[in-house]
């Protein structure tokens, strides 16, 4: 019996390809994939397995810090954090992650909004 979503799921080959999936959508899509034009996009998708990987359990942590340090300077907003939480979703979606497991990964991304949006100055 699988310990954690990174096992029952197939553990780091199976998070990579969620991970390159994903970022197909996120490229393609009109608003988030702007914030990706000069990134080294193989490094990036190595970074975000891991964090996915992590999400569901598995070896990797990643602090608020780490987080807040990635995305400093970017004018990340709560409809681009709602469109990435979407694509996360349909992409587990497309590899036969479980609904409740879906929406725990998706939950653990949520708990990160407040790291990863840019507050609205007053």
């Amino acid at each position: 019996m699988a310990n954690s979503l990174y096992e029952k799921y197939g553990g780091f080959g199976t998070v990579s390809r969620i991970v390159m999936r994903l970022y197909d959508k996120i490229l393609d899509d009109d608003d988030l994939g702007p914030f990706f034009e000069d990134t080294d996009m193989p490094k990036l998708i190595d970074h975000q397995t891991k964090f996915v990987a992590s999400l569901m359990g598995g070896p990797a942590s990643f602090t608020d810090a780490h987080l807040t340090g990635a995305h400093r300077g970017l004018d990340i907003n709560h409809t681009h954090f709602d469109r990435l939480v979407s694509l996360v979703g349909e992409t587990l979606n497309e590899f036969g992650v479980e609904p409740d497991d879906t929406e725990t990964v998706k939950g653990a991304i949520e708990a990160r909004r407040s790291v990863l949006v840019k507050a609205p100055t007053a």
